[in-house]
């Protein structure tokens, strides 16, 4: 199970003008499951004073969501002078979250409980010949998740009932409109106006009051470093997804939700190389993985016939840098092209310390997490040298801690925050937009 933060500001539940009985008691709900579900097992005692509620108001929210089957007993620990104190924790099997990555290689759909525990999980590729966008079209992105979904409640024998959401990420900007709900705009890949959610709704076979959470990809990978890998404790933290393409988050408060960055299409070469979104000189016409393949061969490179993008960058990386015992020279054109890209990808993060002066510029993404174990060092030394020194001086640079799978768990943290500020109940009808209650849940998520 992944590790949780261990604490939280406290929540102190007062009757103000405009709040009802029924407000207050689903916000008491809140405070008692976000306490144990970060902090738990814990105690009534100790929940109390943890949360600004007095003993009976825990001890009846406690009761209902004990008798709902939501939290369950866990063991006892000693009391000073008194009877043991019963231990309670969130129940994992209440229920669960689906959490989606619709990448540019393949299409991966995780199961997980409620503690996040992964119950099931399946990946589709996408074809790796051909046109980009003739790559990536919806119709087969859409039944690649549909048949994911339905695979991942069959392999866990989870009925549909039980499922609070589904999460997904996917690339490009994402608005809302009452009619479609999530639309996707993803110049990069060929969606124009794309209706990701109504076209989701009419494919996969889930009840209507399901909710769907279709976000950045890189936005859902920023919310799952911050709340469970290496953003825990920031204030404010950057975290740059690296895949075919580059995304990036921004947190600059630690009690609101990030905010999506359009970084890989910032100009580091004024008429530069030709971008996919049809500009010149954008990063990711430098440092995105299929530009950097596209690079290494332009230069004389011999990449992997007919292999996918994580295959043959994972050649590069092994002809750039051979294993010691391999007893071959280092392939000098890869080297000099990887070296190049840690220079651009230096750059790149230079503005965004100069931009944001996070706490922590943070790398992700199947992509980023292969090249930064190679040349992190050497990208954060470009990095350093070109931005001011004051906040270079203040920012760590560092790879992510959740792996390649990070998109799908802070896709399907969203359906889950959306949970936790309903008080642990499920929406009667799907809403058509987002809710604001969820970005309230993430803006509540915990901090150290």
């Amino acid at each position: 199970m992944l590790q949780r933060k261990t604490s939280e500001t406290g929540t102190h539940v007062h009757a103000t003008h405009g709040r009802t009985v029924r407000d207050l008691r689903r916000e008491n709900r809140t405070a008692v499951l976000r306490r144990l579900y970060f902090d738990g097992p814990m105690s009534r005692l100790m929940l109390g004073p943890a949360i600004g509620l007095s003993s009976g108001s825990v001890s009846n929210v406690v009761a209902e969501l004990v008798a709902e089957g939501l939290v369950e007993e866990a063991g006892s620990v000693d009391s000073a002078g008194g009877r043991p104190q019963t231990l309670l924790r969130i129940s994992p099997g209440s229920g669960c979250m689906i959490g989606v990555d619709v990448g540019e290689t393949r299409v991966r759909v995780e199961l997980f409980d409620l503690t996040l525990n992964e119950l099931a999980r399946t990946e589709r590729a996408l074809p790796s010949t051909g046109p980009r966008i003739s790559r990536y079209e919806v119709d087969l992105v859409v039944r690649h998740v549909r048949d994911g979904i339905a695979e991942v409640l069959r392999a866990a024998d989870v009925p549909a009932d039980r499922l609070l959401g589904v999460g997904v990420g996917v690339p490009g900007i994402i608005a809302y409109t009452p009619e479609e709900g999530a639309v996707v705009h993803g110049q990069t890949v060929g969606w124009d106006a794309v209706p990701f959610e109504r076209l989701l709704r009419e494919a996969v076979d889930l009840p209507g009051t399901v909710p769907y959470w279709i976000d950045n990809g890189a936005k859902t990978l920023g919310q799952a470093e911050m709340w469970f890998g290496a953003g825990r404790g920031a204030r404010s933290a950057v975290i740059v997804l690296f895949g075919s393409g580059v995304g990036a988050c921004v947190v600059t408060d630690p009690l609101g939700p990030g905010r999506a960055l359009e970084w890989g299409h910032l100009t580091v070469s004024v008429r530069g190389r030709r971008c996919r979104c049809g500009s010149q000189g954008c990063l990711e016409a430098y440092a995105g993985a299929e530009a950097l393949l596209e690079r290494w061969a332009e230069a004389g490179g011999r990449p992997p016939e007919g292999a996918d993008e994580e295959t043959a960058l994972t050649a590069m990386l092994t002809a750039a840098y051979p294993p010691e015992d391999a007893g071959t020279a280092p392939d000098t054109t890869a080297l000099a092209v990887l070296e190049e890209t840690a220079e651009y990808l230096g750059a790149g993060f230079s503005d965004l310390i100069n931009l944001f002066q996070p706490e922590r510029v943070l790398v992700g993404g199947w992509a980023g997490l292969q090249l930064g174990a190679r040349f992190l060092d050497t990208v954060t030394a470009h990095a350093t040298r070109y931005a001011l020194r004051y906040p270079a001086s203040r920012t760590r640079v560092a790879l992510g801690t959740l792996g390649p799978e990070a998109v799908t768990v802070g896709a399907a943290l969203l359906p889950l925050a959306d949970f936790f500020t309903r008080g642990g109940r499920r929406p009667e009808t799907a809403p058509a937009t987002p809710d604001p209650a969820w970005r309230t849940a993430l803006a509540d998520r915990v901090t150290p």
